[in-house]
C-alpha cells in the first residue's frame, strides 16, 4: 500500500523496485540478449536495433501484462508477447528473434539481479552515510557518561559514545559483508528451458559469455533456476542490517521514555505529537524502524522456505520470491533512511544521563568499592559487606558513600577521599575509550578503502 511508503519505505530502494523498473530490468535483458545472439551469429544483426528500440517499459501496457500474468503464471510470458507484437509493427522479420534461446525465468531472474545491483549501490551510499553520522555523534559524545544497563537495570557506567560505537562496529561488518556477497549475487541467469541452453546448440556458452559481459554480470558455472542461495544471502544481508538498526531504535526509544529522558528524536513541527495529548513527544522514527523490523523476520522465513524448489523449475517457491524479496529490501531501506535521519537530528541530554547515574545513591559504583576492599579482606567478605550496605542505602534512602565512610570494617582500609574517588562514575569506565578509539580508527580506514 503506497499510503505507508513514506513512513516505512522512504528510501531510494523503493523506486528501484517499482513496477516500471521491474519491467525495465526484464527488457534490459531482452535487449542485451538480442545483441549477444547477433554477435555470436545466432540471429541477424538487422534485428538488434529494432528489438532494442522497443525494450522500454513505457512502450508496454503494464496493466495488460499484469492481468495476463494471472493466466500465464509469470510476467515474462505476456511481456514477451507484447514486446514481440511491438517489434513486429516495425519489422516482421526481427520479431521472430525476440527472446531467442531464453526461458521466462532467465529474464525474470536476471532482471531482478540488475535491480539488486542498483539496490546494492544505493545501500552502500546509505551505509556510508550512516557510518559518517555515527562517527560524528560518537566523537561528540564519547565522554558523555551514562548508566550501562543489563536486564533493563543499572549495571556500570559507560559513555553514550560507546553505545553508539557498538552500532557502528556492527555496521562496519555489514559493509564488509556487502562487498563480499556482491560477486556471488550479481550473476547472470541464463539456462534456457531446462538449464542446458539446448536451443542454442553449440552457441549456448558463447552467447552466455557475451551476454554476461554486456550486462557487466558474473557468469555462473551452472544456471541457478532452482538454487536460490544467492537471493537468500541477499535477503539475509538486508534483514541483518535492519536488525542491527532495530536494536539501536529499541534502545533509543527506551532512553527516550519520560522517566529516563536521556535522548530525544529530531524536533520538527507536528512531529511525534498525539491526536489527543498536546504534551506528547512520541518516538515516531523508532516506531517506524521497529514496525519494519517486526515484519522482516516473517518475510525472511518465506525466503528460507522458498529454498525448497522442485527439480529444474520451482512450483511456488520461485514465485513466492517475486513480492517478498522486494518487500524485505525496501523495508530495510526504509529502516536505513529513517535511522540516518534520526542520527543526524537526535537530541542528547548529557546532563540527564549524568543525573540518572545518581538515582541509586552511588550503588552503580558498588563493584569498584568491592574490588578495592577485596585487596584487604578478600573478595567474598568484601562482596558480602558492600552488598549489605547497598541494601541499607536503598532501605534508608541514604548515599552509599556515607554508609561506607562510617563503617568500621571499611574505614581502616579506605579513606573518605578514596571512597569518593571509587564512587565517581568517570573513574570506572575501564577500556571504554579504547574500544571507541578502535572502532573509529577502523571506520576511517575502512571508509577510505571502500572509496
Amino acid at each position: 500500500m503506497t499510503l505507508f511508503t513514506p513512513m516505512l519505505r522512504n528510501s531510494p530502494l523503493s523506486e528501484i523496485f517499482s513496477d516500471e523498473n521491474t519491467l525495465q530490468g526484464v527488457l534490459d535483458l531482452e535487449a542485451a540478449l538480442a545483441r549477444a545472439c547477433a554477435l555470436c551469429g545466432v540471429i541477424p544483426e538487422s534485428a538488434v536495433e529494432v528489438i532494442s528500440a522497443q525494450c522500454q517499459a513505457d512502450k508496454l501496457d503494464s496493466q495488460a501484462i499484469a492481468q495476463a500474468a494471472a493466466g500465464a503464471g509469470n510476467l515474462a510470458i505476456p511481456l514477451v508477447k507484447q514486446l514481440t507484437a511491438n517489434v513486429k509493427l516495425h519489422d516482421e522479420q526481427a520479431a521472430r528473434y525476440v527472446h531467442w534461446g531464453a526461458t521466462s525465468q532467465d529474464v525474470i531472474d536476471t532482471g531482478l539481479v540488475l535491480q539488486l545491483r542498483k539496490a546494492f549501490s544505493a545501500s552502500e551510499d546509505l551505509l556510508e552515510a550512516l557510518i559518517g553520522a555515527l562517527t560524528k555523534q560518537i566523537q561528540q559524545h564519547q565522554h558523555s557518561v551514562m548508566a550501562g544497563r543489563t536486564w533493563m537495570q543499572h549495571a556500570l557506567p559507560i559513555t553514550f559514545g560507546l553505545k553508539l560505537a557498538g552500532t557502528l562496529d556492527a555496521l562496519l561488518r555489514w559493509q564488509q559483508r556487502l562487498n563480499e556477497i556482491k560477486p556471488r549475487v550479481l550473476v547472470l541467469q541464463f539456462g534456457g528451458a531446462a538449464g542446458t541452453l539446448a536451443s542454442l546448440k553449440e552457441q549456448g556458452i558463447p552467447v552466455a559469455q557475451v551476454l554476461a559481459n554486456a550486462l557487466d554480470l558474473h557468469q555462473s558455472d551452472t544456471p541457478w533456476h532452482s538454487q536460490r542461495d544467492r537471493l537468500l544471502e541477499t535477503a539475509a544481508w538486508y534483514a541483518g542490517v535492519a536488525s542491527t538498526l532495530g536494536k539501536f531504535a529499541n534502545d533509543f526509544a527506551l532512553l527516550m521514555q519520560t522517566e529516563v529522558a536521556e535522548v530525544g528524536e529530531p524536533i520538527a513541527e507536528g512531529r511525534g505529537g498525539s491526536s489527543t495529548m498536546p504534551h506528547k513527544r512520541n518516538p515516531v522514527s523508532c516506531a517506524a524502524i521497529l514496525t519494519a523490523t517486526t515484519r522482516i523476520p516473517g518475510l525472511m522465513a518465506t525466503i528460507y522456505t522458498s529454498q525448497n524448489q522442485q527439480h529444474e523449475r520451482a512450483l511456488g517457491g520461485w514465485q513466492a520470491e517475486w513480492e517478498v524479496l522486494p518487500q524485505l529490501i525496501t523495508l530495510a531501506g526504509g529502516v536505513m533512511q529513517t535511522t540516518l535521519d534520526l542520527l543526524n537530528g537526535m537530541q542528547v541530554n548529557s546532563a540527564k544521563m549524568r543525573a540518572n547515574l545518581d538515582i541509586t545513591h552511588g550503588l552503580i559504583m558498588a563493584e569498584s568499592v568491592t574490588l578495592a576492599l577485596a585487596q584487604f579482606i578478600g573478595k567474598q567478605p568484601a562482596h558480602h559487606l558492600v552488598e549489605q550496605l547497598c541494601h541499607r542505602a536503598l532501605d534508608e534512602n541514604q548515599p552509599l558513600a556515607a554508609l561506607l565512610a562510617e563503617n568500621p570494617q571499611v574505614t581502616p582500609y579506605l579513606s573518605s577521599k578514596e571512597i569518593e574517588h571509587l564512587l565517581d562514575p568517570q573513574q570506572a569506565l575501564g577500556s571504554n575509550d579504547t574500544f571507541i578509539s578502535q572502532v573509529l580508527a577502523r571506520a576511517i580506514q575502512q571508509t577510505r578503502r571502500v572509496k
